[in-house]
């Protein structure tokens, strides 16, 4: 027993490394050779932006040349909805990682052309930076005119054909007019403003939407399922004409009058016979039809 065991361990071994921290996480490195995207640290730990648009940004970068981006594309690979999916791409594009221009193709479609920048365009080198310049309209010039023979003079000139201007649907009217109704509907369009600092209306545009606001809470329609219409999935690339865009969705959105509530058919309650004491259906109490006299209507009826 007072021998010294040299074989002995003087301590357990735990397992881990020596060079692993004692606290959080620990990476398990793999070379990947294939199927793989380079992402800077700048973009995947960006104080700024949220971990939405970060996955946003990676995926994006993942990506080959001519992939589709758009929303309601990117909205069907990811949980996230369209709203989410949106601001995502707007803080992508506030901190330089993209940029979005319209575009006018062959045809008369425009379209939304989209440069990804794997960093951020404010620090990348001047030398190897491709900003897209936008489409600017030209004119289309318009053919010559072509030269006739002059007409004889005793032919009458012909008068110019005015255009025809073909107005656009008119807003929504609500059947009854409603003191409460309008003021609250007049309340609502000018508070728009507060949910999105892009859809400010002026007072005339207010007084001229507020009928049509005014028609959807006619129609039983709550005042914030309302807003929630007008404000949900607004362009990304901006609001030109916020009293435009909204008579529109106030035009084409415009839900049916909801149906009209049968009334429960009426039923006489139970009534007890006042000289046989048998149960029957009347509106009053009394005799019930068996106990009538025979020359009573009643009875017939019973």
């Amino acid at each position: 027993m007072a021998l010294q065991q040299l074989s002995a361990r003087t301590r357990a071994r735990s397992g881990v490394q020596a060079t692993v921290p004692p606290s959080g996480v620990t990476h398990q490195r793999h070379r990947h050779t294939e199927r793989f995207v380079v992402v800077g640290n700048h973009l995947a730990q960006h104080r700024e932006l949220s971990f939405v648009a970060r996955g946003i940004g990676v995926y994006i970068q993942s990506l080959p040349d001519g992939a589709k981006i758009g929303i309601k594309h990117l909205a069907a690979q990811c949980p996230e909805g369209e709203v989410a999916i949106a601001a995502a791409l707007r803080e992508l594009e506030k901190h330089g990682y993209l940029v979005r221009t319209r575009e006018r193709v062959p045809g008369g479609r425009w379209v939304t052309r989209t440069v990804s920048y794997d960093m951020p365009l404010a620090v990348m080198p001047t030398r190897t930076r491709t900003v897209p310049t936008p489409t600017v309209r030209r004119p289309v010039p318009r053919p010559e005119p072509v030269r006739t023979a002059p007409a004889p003079a005793s032919a009458p000139e012909s008068a110019p054909v005015p255009a025809v201007v073909v107005p656009g649907p008119a807003l929504p009217e609500p059947g009854h007019p409603d003191l409460t109704r309008h003021r609250t509907a007049a309340e609502l369009l000018a508070g728009l403003r507060r949910h999105d600092p892009r859809l400010i209306l002026s007072a005339r545009d207010v007084d001229r939407l507020a009928p049509a606001v005014s028609a959807w809470l006619e129609r039983g329609v709550e005042p914030a399922a309302v807003q929630r219409t007008l404000t949900a999935l607004l362009p990304p690339e901006g609001v030109r004409h916020p009293a435009a865009l909204l008579g529109h969705r106030l035009t084409e959105l415009l839900p049916p009058p909801l149906p009209a509530v049968r009334a429960a058919p009426r039923v006489d309650p139970l009534q007890n016979c006042d000289r046989c004491d048998r149960a029957f259906r009347a509106p009053e109490p009394g005799d019930c039809p068996a106990c009538r006299p025979a020359d009573d209507p009643l009875r017939a009826a019973g």
